[in-house]
């Protein structure tokens, strides 16, 4: 019977947790003030696309470093997918767990760096495209 009522408040909390977003009574924005917002972009975007022809160098750099960082993005997540799915299918196999682990430790560390690389990079040309205005 206990088991019951513990069963029936989780279930009752969980259904509080999924209604309760509806209930939220918050004032909605005016539609002319987002679209503002959407024209103004988030900075980068708009120095580049207000200041820069297409045979500018910077652009076409940053461009390039941006597909090769999203890029390096997808190849994290394919990583870390292999990574889960070996250490999931070693069946107590320790050595295939460590190698398992490795690949998860080093996807890691190179998203890290990824990241790390395309903030530098992003503050670079950001600041070199406000520098050129």
């Amino acid at each position: 019977m206990k088991n019951k009522i513990k069963h029936l408040f989780i279930l009752l909390c969980l259904i509080v947790i999924l209604i309760l977003p509806y209930f939220v009574f918050a004032q909605t924005a005016p539609l002319d003030s987002l679209k503002k917002v959407q024209e103004a972009g988030s900075g980068y975007e708009k120095i580049i696309d207000d200041n820069v022809d297409g045979n500018n160098l910077v652009a076409n750099a940053g461009k390039i470093v941006q597909a090769f960082l999203s890029l390096l993005g997808i190849i994290f997540l394919v990583l870390m997918l292999y990574g889960g799915y070996s250490w999931m299918t070693a069946a107590g196999d320790q050595g295939k767990v460590e190698r398992a682990q490795n690949t998860i430790r080093r996807a890691i560390i190179g998203i890290i760096i990824t990241i790390g690389s395309y903030a530098i990079t992003q503050f670079v040309l950001v600041k070199l495209l406000d520098h050129n205005v």
